[in-house]
């Protein structure tokens, strides 16, 4: 993980260098968000997942992130309760007060093993983008169902390493006794829906229908234009607009997006 981030600040140097002839060095500067894998949490042992995202956030402060968020422990179970997210900020403050990695920057800069996978992990990083640009860009990657295919495939190898027991999972393909259901999990109240639909409901009767209307026609506009959607995007939403009837606005133009077949 460290390695994978600093060969995304060594490629973004250049590619803004290079590619785009940055002047200032500045805007050579990659600045990230990084957010522990949610999916890698376990729904077994979830204590263990309390370890796992002080791994992937220590990694990620390692690998030079910015700025990080870290998943709470039951979140492969239902939406965190208030004293997993209190751990899992807890989590973050332990790293940045009292292991002092925050203090030095780089601090696996020049380890042999970190340099060299570095390298390698850039290396393959180039490879794709070149591909990438031979279909002609990204977008023209997506509609083709590169990426997607390469996701799938990506998948299907990490869990066929878990069945066969390539890949170890504490907890779920082996080392999975002792491991006890946890005491307490969020649990949605089902009147807290109606409570919504209910202010989503008197927004639309209060608001004024024809400034909304009229915003979501212009949304739709300069969808079908190929215009900036972010001023009446706005617009919209200063109007009242919900997010639904803004996203429907676009979905006239755009339609929904299907998987390309990639079998």
């Amino acid at each position: 993980e460290v390695a994978k981030f600093r060969a995304a600040r060594r490629l973004w140097a250049k590619i803004m260098k290079e590619r785009f002839g940055a002047k200032d060095e500045r805007s050579m500067m990659m600045r990230f968000h990084a957010q522990t894998a949610g999916s890698t949490l376990t729904a077994q042992q979830v204590d263990n997942n309390v370890v796992r995202v002080t791994m992937q956030a220590l990694a990620a402060v390692l690998g030079g992130a910015q700025s990080l968020h870290t998943n709470s422990k039951d979140e492969a179970l239902a939406l965190p309760t208030e004293s997993s997210v209190l751990l899992a900020l807890r989590t973050q403050q332990l790293i940045a007060h009292e292991s002092d990695v925050a203090d030095t920057i780089d601090p696996l800069g020049g380890s042999y093993y970190v340099e060299r996978l570095t390298t390698e992990l850039e290396k393959k990083a180039v490879e794709y983008l070149s591909k990438i640009d031979d279909f002609g860009g990204a977008v023209a990657a997506i509609e083709r169902g590169y990426m997607q295919r390469e996701i799938q495939n990506a998948a299907f190898i990490y869990q066929r390493e878990i069945e066969t027991k390539q890949r170890i999972i504490v907890g779920v393909n082996q080392f999975t006794g002792g491991g006890e259901p946890p005491g307490e999990i969020l649990r949605v109240k089902p009147e807290l829906e109606a409570k919504q639909k209910a202010g989503v409901a008197r927004v639309r009767a209060e608001r004024n229908a024809e400034t909304a209307n009229k915003a979501l026609a212009r949304v739709e506009a300069a969808a079908r234009d190929g215009q900036n959607l972010m001023p009446p995007i706005v617009d919209a939403v200063r109007g009242w607009c919900t997010l639904g009837e803004i996203s429907d606005a676009m979905r006239k133009v755009f339609g929904e997006y299907s998987p390309v077949n990639t079998v």
